[in-house]
């Protein structure tokens, strides 16, 4: 088993991975990347999430991921001063966040290495 493969089933049996999410993987990043800028409430972190990953996130799809989020410790609510609930990213969130773009990275590294191999730009 490769190095990689070992770090991908190790990320998805870890209980604080991002693996445990499926599908709901990639929203998941994308409200905690934009959580680790500080605290936003459903309306901000979808502009954010707009803003730096070019993704618009359906209302169902932020407040199911949200949900999940909320559920597994890694984010949490704050108290709301009106009728808008924002959310801050808890230090098992930061720590499941880096480990899954420490993951990330390395799957990113090793394609673009193949794809500077032999595909050139041409």
């Amino acid at each position: 088993m490769t190095a990689m493969a070992g770090n991908a089933r190790r990320s998805a049996q870890e209980p604080d991975g991002l693996g445990r999410f499926g599908r709901y993987a990639g929203p998941a990043t994308l409200i905690l990347s934009s959580l680790a800028g500080g605290p936003k409430h459903g309306y901000a972190l979808t502009k954010d999430v707009e803003e730096f990953a070019g993704v618009r996130l359906a209302p169902g799809t932020l407040y199911e991921a949200l949900s999940r989020l909320e559920g597994q410790g890694l984010i949490e609510a704050l108290e709301s001063q009106d009728r808008r609930r924002p959310y801050r990213l808890t230090a098992a969130g930061a720590l499941a966040l880096r480990a899954h773009l420490d993951d990330q990275r390395r799957v990113a590294d090793v394609g673009l290495r193949r794809l500077a191999g032999g595909w050139g730009t041409s």
